[in-house]
């Protein structure tokens, strides 16, 4: 099948085409709420079908999307890896668009909310084709701009007001940092193209420009991944409607993992970018792992989960794992999404259980072990795997999934009865065996990731997580030993890591928080 040029163009163009449509219609439309509801549920199916149309014949027809879009314009071209990232992203938009028509029933804001999720929509699939720098940096802007929107969704809640206003003082600097970027890229190259300057990179090596063109880059997407120190309007805006933390947390904030997988050949030329990054990503991963133990609030612990999991994206693609980077990205959005929009039932449940239980030092010491017995049984079960298909996978892939998996050895503080714990550990490594046989499937799935060996200090890295784990299954063992009560309540705090920043954006750029509103 020989498609034209031309019309693979318009296909790779149109899902952003017709959620920009769809947000014009929501916006500028006399129809009544609900047909604007259907209209863009519509866009969005349709949208939805050709981002795995786009998908399918880049994986089964040969057809070069990328080649076929830049003929016709050099501003975009479809990747494979952006492929799956763009069919991802719609189908899921595509699920909290139906799932917000009845969370929202009766809101008074409905018209504001439809346009904003078209519109956030549109401008991710406008990022995911982009191959200029400008269009590129456009579309990040304007995809959180949109997102701006929801999250003040109620203009009434002044913290909901000060959250939103602190992610678009972060995004201004995440721009900043991307327009001095792309201005040194376009003057090493001549071209804003992408392609083009990642092309040179890879044929010329680094310089010092490359360098700091990497840094900057490594520091925009830590700054848009909400990476420590500047996370905390992760954390504060809960108050918009969890559709809007669906949207958010499965697809929005793992946009600095794409980008970061996109340019993985620019990170493999500076190791100053790459453990800038390491060491970004295991810093935010320990700390929200920590605090995300200290929380009871259902939305809260699924948002500092989110800021641990972009921590360790994040060390993923400094380490060099791009495919494993990107399978974690897609497995972090479904689970993500599904998490917010189930949040409901969550308190439901949670609310049937304990807190927090006593622990004995049998207890504690079984959760202190558990991630090195996780790491054996999933290291096991890889050698078994690959001795007898013999198809190599490497290493690093099995102690970063044995370290990614840890939590499901951990067990409830309260069991001391050996056998019902010996039970219990058999149950979670048959777990883990089943979920490695599907990353092990995964592996060979083509992504279109760039492909290249781990960083030199992948087992440093590794080792440093191991302790990372080590240390939060002590905090989880439910101790009450007084330095870990203690660790505990900075925990709760946060570290107060976020307080200077906060202290500072109200001083120097102080958000219009609107009237107070009387107390009852």
């Amino acid at each position: 099948m020989n498609l034209s040029s031309p019309f693979l163009f318009l296909l790779v163009s149109l899902p952003a085409l017709l959620m920009l449509t769809g947000f014009a219609f929501a916006l500028l439309s006399h129809r009544s709420v609900s047909t604007r509801w259907a209209f863009v549920r519509l866009l969005s199916v349709l949208a939805a079908g050709i981002t795995l149309a786009n998908l399918g014949l880049l994986l089964f027809s040969g057809q070069d999307l990328f080649a076929a879009a830049s003929q016709v314009s050099p501003l975009i071209g479809l990747t494979l890896t952006a492929a799956w990232i763009a069919s991802l992203v719609q189908l899921l938009g595509t699920v909290i668009l139906v799932f917000s028509e009845r969370y929202l029933q009766g809101e008074p804001r409905q018209k504001a909310y439809i346009a904003g999720v078209a519109a956030v929509l549109g401008n991710v699939q406008l990022l995911l084709v982009a191959d200029n720098w400008w269009l590129l940096i456009a579309a990040w802007s304007l995809t959180g701009m949109a997102l701006d929107g929801l999250l003040r969704f109620y203009p009434e809640r002044p913290f909901a007001i000060l959250a939103a206003h602190k992610k678009k003082l972060s995004d201004r600097l995440a721009d900043i940092l991307l327009v001095l970027a792309a201005g040194l890229a376009h003057v090493e190259v001549g071209s804003s193209s992408i392609s083009a300057f990642l092309q040179f990179v890879h044929a010329n090596g680094s310089d010092v420009f490359i360098h700091f063109i990497a840094v900057l880059v490594v520091l925009a997407a830590a700054i848009r991944l909400a990476l420590l120190p500047l996370h905390g309007w992760l954390i504060q805006v809960m108050e918009a409607p969890t559709p809007v933390s669906a949207l958010l947390h499965a697809g929005v904030v793992n946009l600095g993992g794409y980008v970061l997988i996109k340019f993985a050949p620019l990170l493999e030329s500076s190791d100053v970018a790459r453990w800038t990054l390491v060491t970004l990503g295991l810093f935010s991963a320990f700390v929200a792992g920590f605090v995300m133990l200290t929380r009871v609030s259902i939305k809260v612990r699924l948002a500092w989960s989110t800021l641990a999991q972009m921590g360790f994206m994040a060390v993923e693609c400094g380490l060099g794992l791009y495919a494993l980077a990107m399978l974690h990205l897609i497995g972090h959005s479904l689970y993500k999404a599904h998490a917010f929009l189930v949040a409901g039932n969550t308190v439901n449940i949670s609310r049937a259980k304990e807190l927090r239980q006593p622990a004995s030092a049998t207890a504690t010491w079984s959760l202190v072990c558990a991630p090195v017995f996780a790491s054996l049984v999933v290291l096991s079960g890889v050698h078994m795997l690959t001795s007898a298909s013999g198809v190599s996978w490497p290493w690093w892939w099995s102690a970063v999934l044995a370290l990614a998996w840890a939590p499901l050895f951990w067990v409830k503080s309260s069991i001391t009865d050996g056998p019902r714990l010996a039970l219990l550990l058999v149950r979670a490594a048959l777990i883990a065996m089943v979920l490695t046989v599907i990353a092990w499937a995964a592996h060979h799935v083509p992504l279109g990731v760039h492909s290249t060996d781990a960083a030199p200090g992948v087992g440093l890295a590794l080792g440093v997580m191991l302790l990372i784990y080590l240390g939060l299954a002590v905090l989880q063992s439910g101790s009450l030993h007084p330095a870990v009560e203690q660790a505990r309540r900075l925990g709760y705090a946060g570290l107060y890591l976020d307080d200077w920043y906060t202290r500072m954006v109200m001083v120097a750029f102080p958000p219009a928080l609107g009237p107070k509103t009387p107390s009852p």
